[in-house]
């Protein structure tokens, strides 16, 4: 048998050339994918599904959409948690992925000893969020004032049987720059466990149990508008926020007055429910 030729040789790098450029041509070109995303406003529950039809496309939202989406939906905010990056606005702690499901998504809640549910309460997507500075100040000791965080209000879910008629609260956030925080560095230096069985549904990286460790303080309940020692919220180490607590239904006349601070707000919709 003949060696190969030279022209064979030549043939076959010129369809590895035309196969790689093929698969990035025609719509899953990123450029098209873009515009076509942002078109639909970058809603999640279709980025959701094009992730799930093949592991290129899968790539390409998870390298490319997810962050546009974040961008598109809550420019402050990403802005902030990008400014201590030298790569500027193409990284994030925990990666885009897992902002845009802390965006978007509302984790429920797990059945626990403070949490005494008769089932989970499920995860779902959000239709109007609204992530605050302020609130995230209310989550910080006083210690930890130097520290950015931001918090969403709490999302409301009825549970039957509940006295007074209480609702459960679900509330997420994100820290800018935890690596750098203070937060951070007193939960290393105290030598605080990680928590063991739980983990971030946002990254999938284990926590701290901030009630656990007594970081919690009163001004986190009356801005959640909840009694105090009746909520519950855990830190990954990529520096995610989610909890829970128990909502009072509070008369107009028992509402907690607004802070005077000026806050900062970043209020999106995530997309047709």
């Amino acid at each position: 048998m003949e060696a190969p030729t030279s022209t064979t040789a030549e043939n076959r790098d010129c369809f590895k050339r035309t196969t790689a450029i093929d698969s990035n041509t025609g719509i899953m070109d990123e450029r098209v994918l873009l515009l076509v995303f942002t078109q639909l406003n970058f809603d999640p529950h279709v980025l959701s599904v094009a992730a799930r039809v093949s592991r290129r496309l899968r790539a390409v939202v998870s390298r490319v959409l997810w962050r546009h989406a974040c961008i598109s939906r809550a420019p402050r905010l990403v802005s902030a948690l990008t400014a201590g990056f030298p790569s500027g606005a193409n990284r994030v702690c925990g990666g885009w992925h897992a902002l845009a499901k802390l965006l978007f998504y509302c984790a429920g809640c797990e059945p626990s000893s403070r949490f005494p549910l008769p089932h989970r309460v499920p995860g779902h997507f959000v239709g109007v969020s609204r992530f605050s500075k302020t609130s995230g100040r209310s989550f910080l000791s006083r210690q930890f004032w130097g520290d950015l965080l931001y918090v969403s209000d709490p999302c409301e879910h009825a549970v039957e049987g509940r006295p007074n008629g209480e609702d459960l609260g679900a509330y997420r956030g994100v820290f800018c720059s935890f690596v750098r925080s203070l937060t951070r560095a007193f939960l290393v230096r105290r030598r605080v466990d990680l928590e063991m069985r739980i983990r971030c549904p946002y990254c999938g990286t284990r926590v701290w149990n901030m009630t656990a460790a007594r970081l919690v303080p009163r001004s986190a309940s009356r801005r959640l508008g909840a009694h105090h020692g009746r909520l519950e919220y855990f830190v990954c180490v990529n520096g995610h926020l989610y909890g829970n607590c128990w909502l009072e239904h509070l008369s107009s006349s028992e509402e907690v007055e607004e802070e005077e601070e000026e806050e900062e707000e970043e209020e999106y919709e995530s997309g047709s429910m």
